[in-house]
């Protein structure tokens, strides 16, 4: 995308054509406009269509050119805090809400995807969430625990099941989610949009939102060679966010993260590693994740950004890494390379914000982009269209905040992923 390989990698070497879209270069009027072509714009915008409403989606770049072509592509429901941290954290009401909504997210994925067709390497065989060591165990016991008090689908798997299932002996265990699993990201978002265009939503593309001011009971939208007016504005830009809501990026502290993706593995590799494509991630405080694309691609992720010295740091580190992980791949050779940034806020749960009146938006997804925002998208639609009140939103309404010392603390995750993955995976 835009000639750089490293943007999105094998999500666009693989992906099915985006829509047919055009830049903005005149005057609309809409009953809403939506600012941003990701997860929950889309979403948003295919639900507010489906209902009969005039949408207009305006896209600064391309469909998917932020966190929702990049990402590894893991279904998951919930978020990184426990669930029994989300009460604590926002109260027993918007918690048991996010909770139950979130939870459920991944069906949403899945019930968009087959009902609209969407081809995008859909897998559902569910996630594991592998243990490193007794600490890395006990973390997961404490979280199947705890979804499971809620009805979750939901266990723990023991070291030689957990071996049986990724292929490698590394892991003292993992918790298996049966309601999550994988998917294509860049694929997914574009049928998204498709989906929404034959609803009879309206997308423009490379078409930055400059200004937003207010237009009789409505607001006007301006770029550089249009605008529109609507009633309602949703501002789904998330962390990749500039413009008149640059401050829903200055609240997130950005976390780069990349993946390499093998060239297809041989038929015996493919089933000795993940026979069942579960999509996986581990316990350690610099992460990995792993899993496997339809073509028999092993897509593996760590922290880190592709660009300066960290390019062939993170290179030589995946290398080592998933040497460790599973001796059985021999030599390695990567097909495709690529990063993002992860948006993460400062007590890793999202937000609702009240821009304005008319003027709402979910941002803050901390590196579980699919399913909230799929799921955020479709709220979003029922308040705009006067379902849901804001009394009874997932999330309170909260003011956009920026994070204090933000650049220092992106400058040390990046750096610090860098030596951590120079000096690992060695011995």
């Amino acid at each position: 995308m835009y000639n750089d390989p490293r943007s999105h990698g094998l999500w666009e070497k693989t992906a099915p054509p985006p829509p047919v879209t055009s830049c903005l270069e005149t005057n609309e009027k809409a009953d809403v406009v939506v600012v941003g072509g990701g997860f929950t714009g889309l979403s948003a915008a295919l639900h507010l269509a489906e209902r009969g409403t005039r949408v207009i989606v305006l896209e600064a770049k391309d469909v998917g050119f932020g966190g929702a072509g990049r990402n590894v592509g893991l279904i998951n429901g919930g978020m990184w805090v426990m669930p029994k941290e989300l009460p604590n954290v926002l109260g027993p009401v918007y918690g048991e809400r996010l909770l139950d909504l979130l939870g459920n997210a991944p069906f949403l994925v899945r019930n968009l995807i087959e009902r609209h067709r969407i081809e995008c390497q859909l897998e559902k065989s569910g996630t594991l969430h592998c243990a490193v060591g007794d600490k890395g165990l006990a973390e997961i016991r404490e979280r199947c625990a705890q979804w499971a008090a809620r009805g979750a689908p939901v266990r723990v798997l023991d070291a030689q099941e957990t071996s049986a299932r990724t292929g490698s002996s590394a892991y003292n265990g993992a918790l298996l989610d049966e309601r999550a699993g994988t998917l294509q990201p860049l694929a997914y978002v574009r049928g998204l949009a498709h989906a929404a265009q034959k609803a009879g939503a309206t997308i423009y593309t490379s078409s930055p939102v400059i200004d937003s001011q207010p237009d009789g009971s409505g607001w006007k939208v301006k770029t550089a060679k249009g605008s529109v007016r609507a009633d309602w504005v949703i501002v789904a830009t998330e962390a990749y966010s500039t413009g008149p809501w640059q401050i829903v990026r200055e609240e997130q502290v950005y976390l780069p993260y990349f993946n390499v993706a093998t060239r297809p593995l041989s038929d015996n590799l493919r089933k000795s590693i993940l026979p069942n494509r579960e999509g996986c991630w581990d316990t350690k405080d610099i992460l990995s994740s792993f899993r496997m694309d339809q073509a028999g691609r092993l897509v593996f992720g760590s922290v880190g950004a592709l660009r300066n010295t960290g390019t062939a740091v993170h290179r030589n580190w995946a290398k080592r890494a998933l040497k460790r992980l599973f001796p059985q791949l021999g030599e390695i050779e990567f097909e495709c390379e690529w990063y993002g940034q992860i948006g993460m806020t400062d007590n890793a749960v999202p937000r609702f914000h009240k821009f304005a009146k008319n003027v709402v938006g979910f941002c803050g997804y901390n590196g579980r982009g699919i399913a909230p925002g799929t799921v955020f998208g479709k709220t979003l639609a029922a308040h705009v269209a006067g379902d849901i009140g804001e009394e009874d939103l997932p999330l309170p309404t909260t003011e956009p905040k920026a994070q204090s010392l933000r650049i220092l603390k992106e400058a040390y995750y990046e750096t610090g992923a860098q030596i951590a993955h120079f000096a690992g995976e060695r011995l």
